[in-house]
């Protein structure tokens, strides 16, 4: 698979007791890894023995401690260089279960960067089923981008899978995408105008209301929407129908990540052959045993497949009022 993860990362995970603002806090040492949405699909995609490349931009300041930190785990970058220095995000996990990142820019980039970056994009395409476009876009970027990923997908016969949010996003929807995979929230707030930020969703609706984002994605452009609700499970939709898979219960350690664990075990399975229902529960898998490791996108796949064997999706109708405000959100 081509993973296009524009916006590198060095994480930094610290654990704590609790976090106090204002407070100095003595922490244990910080593991120190290559981050991105991006690298955390690719690291799954290698658990699973599958070769992955990640493209994206090397702030030059930083390229070399980035290659060290990849070949450290065997990940294959494929970098465009830029001016700057790789942004940092710093994730820490308490005890309690809390989690907070700190998320920096990144260095800007050019309308001639991206221009090389997708020529990259183009000539790496034959040698892939998938192109995934992963994360947040560096400051400087055109917000048609990953729009212009997808039509590049469709011209070289790849499958485009775009997991961002936002006025991407929507761009995105409008090339028509094979999948999208926003986290409920994100979209909602395509799909309703609803500014939910939870990050755990709460509430008996919470199911109906993933169905309903779901099914909304699908009218904004996307040809499946998968739609994750944290420790729910996911709603996914289709010309099909729509479905909903109950996450099963996992020991939490690190969250951050989970999404993209399960788009890199979706296109795992799709590439396996499975079928979309299959391949979702085999994603929504994968993602709730990444939940139990404290690097993003690391995955213990013996307990993914247990965990799968105690899944099952079912079909669900999503409520009427999910798309009342569906017609101010179509494009024209």
């Amino acid at each position: 698979m081509l993973i296009v993860n524009p916006n590198f990362t060095i994480d930094r995970t610290v654990q704590l007791d609790v976090m106090v603002p204002g407070s100095v806090h003595r922490t244990g040492p910080a593991v120190v890894s290559l981050g991105g949405k991006g690298v955390n699909v690719a690291r799954v995609a290698r658990a699973f023995g599958r070769p992955a490349i990640v493209i994206g931009f090397l702030p030059a300041f930083s390229a070399p401690e980035l290659a060290a930190l990849a070949a450290k785990e065997g990940a294959t970058l494929d970098g465009i260089p830029v001016n700057g220095t790789v942004r940092a995000a710093t994730v820490m996990l308490e005890t309690t279960g809390r989690v907070s990142v700190f998320n920096e820019p990144g260095p800007r980039v050019e309308e001639l960067d991206w221009a090389r970056l997708l020529g990259e994009v183009e000539r790496c395409a034959s040698e892939h089923r998938t192109v995934i476009c992963s994360g947040s876009l560096p400051p400087g970027s055109p917000v048609d981008t990953y729009a212009h990923v997808v039509a590049l997908a469709r011209k070289t016969g790849l499958r485009s899978v775009v997991d961002a949010t936002g006025e991407v996003l929507r761009a995105a929807l409008a090339e028509q995408p094979d999948i999208v995979s926003p986290n409920l929230p994100e979209a909602e707030a395509l799909v309703t105008g609803a500014l939910i930020e939870d990050v755990e969703p709460a509430g008996e609706q919470v199911v109906e209301r993933a169905a309903g984002a779901a099914r909304g994605l699908l009218t904004l452009g996307a040809k499946v929407a998968i739609v994750s609700a944290g420790s729910h499970g996911a709603a996914f939709a289709s010309s099909a129908g729509t479905f909903f898979c109950p996450a099963p219960k996992v020991e939490v350690v690190n969250p951050i990540g989970a999404g993209d664990s399960l788009v890199g075990g979706l296109v795992c399975a799709l590439e396996d052959g499975l079928d979309l229902t299959a391949a979702v529960v085999r994603a929504l898998a994968v993602a709730s045993a990444s939940c139990e490791q404290p690097v993003a996108g690391a995955v213990d796949i013996g307990r993914a497949e247990g965990l799968e064997k105690q899944m099952t999706a079912r079909a669900v109708d999503p409520p009427a009022q999910a798309f009342s405000k569906l017609e101010a959100a179509r494009p024209a």
